[in-house]
């Protein structure tokens, strides 16, 4: 499957980005990727703090974008949802779904509360995020050994989003 996200409004301001993909492996995995800090940390974010319901971590994501979450939910291994910048005007929510399809595995994350104008830069961000942690999967390690921060991201990802943000502002948003 082709990893591609789709963006919706919520309402006059705000909207969300929704991205899938499915894995060739199983959803245990995918969970370990999707919720460790080794494992986030090969393909989309360092994280450090308190890893479980009600606690608050410090992201600092290939994208560059940097900020605090607050773990929402977290059910093993089917569901995980955060609220990021929480008790700010830039509070957000991502939410993920895993589930079983066989021997594989589909990922849907959705980015919720962003500014409608920010929706194409974001759902070619997650476009990315998702094929890294494809190749992650298959490499079983990192896919931006050249590093990155919050003042500048991961190159490899940089250069792909600029490929894909043009395609994603000519997407019309539902």
């Amino acid at each position: 499957m082709t990893t591609i996200a789709t963006m919706r409004t919520l309402d006059e301001t705000r909207g969300a980005v929704r991205v899938e993909d499915v894995y060739d492996t199983d959803i245990g995995d995918v969970w370990q990727a999707c919720t460790t800090p080794e494992r986030l940390a090969r393909w989309i974010a360092r994280v450090d703090g308190d890893l479980r319901v009600g606690g608050t971590v410090l992201c600092v994501f290939t994208s560059s974008w940097t900020g605090a979450a607050r773990v929402e939910v977290c059910e093993a291994p089917h569901h995980l949802l955060l609220t990021t910048e929480p008790g700010t005007d830039d509070e957000g929510q991502i939410e993920a779904w895993l589930t079983e399809e066989g021997s594989r595995t589909r990922l849907v994350v959705e980015e919720r509360g962003l500014p409608i104008t920010h929706l194409p830069f974001h759902a070619s961000g997650w476009r990315v995020h998702l094929e890294d942690l494809g190749r992650s999967l298959e490499i079983d390690g990192p896919v931006h050994p050249e590093g990155w921060s919050s003042e500048a991201g991961a190159p490899g990802w940089k250069d792909r989003w600029e490929e894909l943000t043009p395609t994603y502002q000519l997407m019309e948003i539902g």
